[in-house]
């Protein structure tokens, strides 16, 4: 729309006008909430696929949230010379809008899966999506008072107006993401489902406010296109599972037998032959062509003389468990696992492979964060438990750091025996050199003797460990007395398990906290 046709065009006259502005009002409020509310859940998407398919952390949200903001004003000043067509421009940015956004979620994880990178369809959908969500402001502002909804003494009110439903809809779209869309629609059909809804808003718009100052050919042809891009999103909405499938399948050599997106990650499960194969985000957690010398390494050290009571932070595969259900003489295991999903697969899918163990009535599963549990613990044993184990994924982002930092060190030493033993999953000291010791010195500032150890496990390569008691004594890493027959671990193997060569020998690093979470880094730094 023009300013001269608003000029000339006849109107109605004030008191249709008056009765127009009142009557709808409120529905284009409520369509700059539904906008606004689409606009927050396309960059939710991202950073969500950020996280999945690039590991995410503090450099790459910055990067996202910076450069979605700066795109927001972009696209205000790049609408400025359309806002004189304020609503044909308006139906155009809405159409492409829900277009790029609905498809964003499908073209990043495409991208990543046939061509092994998508960080540059990430940096050019957060530019695009940005842009466009910043030009609607200026162009509904625009509309409203040309559109005669509210004259320019008014502008002060409806500006603010506008910003309430806008922040109003932020805050829905904020929810309706990690609540509703992503755990029950997932990240394809989350973000196909939010387009339409956009698509839908501006179907609306046009419909009942933009008929008074579209010609009928111009309206015709808005409805036409919006209901092409509403046939596009809403044909991906059906297809989306065969894509994300068939998408999924290509980042894995196996087969997938099981997959989940839960609340807190992407779990996968693959079997080729007799090899079981489990993955959180797409990170190997074990294979079972060699777990148990995983598994065994870091369970048994920690046992000493005759452990009766074991705290298990993490391992909701079920492995740990497993084993120390084996060793004689245990009587209480605690396994404190935050994903629900994860321990329903253990007590499913991989019950075979786990013997059961977290259905077995010694072990008493608590689903919460780790260091939220040892915070306020339950269920100690008196005088606290005999071993804790700490079998937690790789801290390569600053939410897993948290659980490697010394206040989580510390929080553990609050529920362990006083000459009891803490084994800790300490990553790759050939991968990721840095890292494992600086869990090492991470350990030490909380007050424990450490003695690292490492042994070969092919599918991840030289991975290390971590034996810890309070005090200045470091322990000597012992197999009990009483151990059943072990596939892997001796006592020769573990002695020799303490030696590292001087290409990965001790390195003194500052402790890594929750100030400073320097072993993120130090993980990143690794794999590259």
């Amino acid at each position: 729309m023009s300013g001269a046709t608003a000029a000339t065009a006849p109107g109605p006259g004030p008191a249709a006008d008056a009765g127009f502005s009142t009557r709808w009002r409120a529905l284009l409020l409520a369509a700059v909430a539904a906008c606004a509310a689409c606009g927050i859940v396309y960059e939710l998407a991202l950073l969500t696929l950020s996280t999945s398919l690039h590991g995410g952390g503090i450099v790459a949200t910055s990067l996202i949230v910076a450069g979605y903001v700066a795109a927001l004003g972009a696209g205000a000043l790049l609408i400025k010379p359309f806002l004189a067509h304020a609503a044909i421009t308006f139906v155009a940015v809405e159409t492409l809008l829900g277009i790029v956004g609905g498809l964003s979620a499908t073209a990043l994880y495409v991208t990543f899966a046939f061509i092994g990178g998508s960080v540059w369809v990430l940096v050019v959908g957060t530019a695009l999506i940005g842009a466009l969500v910043g030009a609607e402001v200026p162009l509904l502002m625009t509309l409203l008072q040309r559109g005669r909804l509210a004259g320019a003494s008014d502008a002060g009110r409806v500006l603010a107006n506008l910003n309430a439903a806008d922040y109003l809809g932020a805050l829905i779209g904020g929810l309706a993401w990690p609540f509703l869309l992503l755990p029950h629609l997932g990240m394809i059909r989350g973000a196909a489902a939010t387009g339409i809804v956009n698509l839908a808003a501006a179907a609306v718009v046009s419909v009942f406010l933009l008929r008074r100052v579209l010609t009928r050919v111009q309206l015709v042809t808005a409805l036409g296109v919006l209901a092409s891009a509403l046939g596009v999103l809403t044909t991906l909405l059906i297809i989306a599972e065969g894509i994300e499938t068939t998408t999924r399948q290509r980042l894995y050599s196996d087969p997938i037998v099981a997959f989940e997106r839960s609340a807190y990650q992407e779990i996968v499960v693959t079997r080729r032959g007799d090899d079981t194969r489990l993955y959180l985000d797409g990170a190997l957690q074990f294979s079972t062509r060699d777990e148990f010398r995983y598994t065994e390494s870091l369970v048994y050290p920690a046992l000493g003389s005759g452990a009766r009571s074991v705290l298990i932070l993490g391992g909701g595969d079920g492995l740990a468990a497993r084993e120390l259900l084996r060793q004689p003489g245990i009587d209480t295991i605690v396994q404190v696992e935050l994903d629900p999903a994860v321990v329903d697969l253990a007590r499913t899918t991989l019950s075979d492979i786990n013997a059961g163990s977290l259905t077995d009535p010694r072990v008493k599963v608590i689903v919460d964060d780790a260091m939220t549990w040892l915070r306020q613990p339950d269920s100690v044993p008196e005088g606290g438990f005999d071993a804790v184990i700490v079998d937690l994924p790789d801290p390569d982002n600053p939410v897993l750091g948290r659980l490697y930092s010394t206040e989580f060190y510390a929080l553990v030493g609050r529920v362990l025996a006083g000459d009891g033993l803490m084994a800790v999953q300490a990553g790759s000291p050939y991968s990721t050199l840095n890292a494992f010791w600086r869990n090492v010195s991470t350990i030490e500032s909380a007050g424990f003797a450490v003695t690292p150890y490492h042994v070969h496990v092919p599918t991840f390569g030289d991975w290390g460990f971590a034996l810890a008691r309070r005090g200045e004594a470091p322990p000597t890493p012992r197999i009990p007395e009483s151990a059943p027959p072990l596939r892997f671990l001796d006592q020769r193997v573990l002695d020799a398990a303490t030696v590292f060569s001087p290409d990965i020998g001790p390195r003194a690093m500052e402790p890594s906290t929750l100030a400073n979470p320097r072993i993120v880094d130090d993980m990143r730094q690794g794999y590259n």
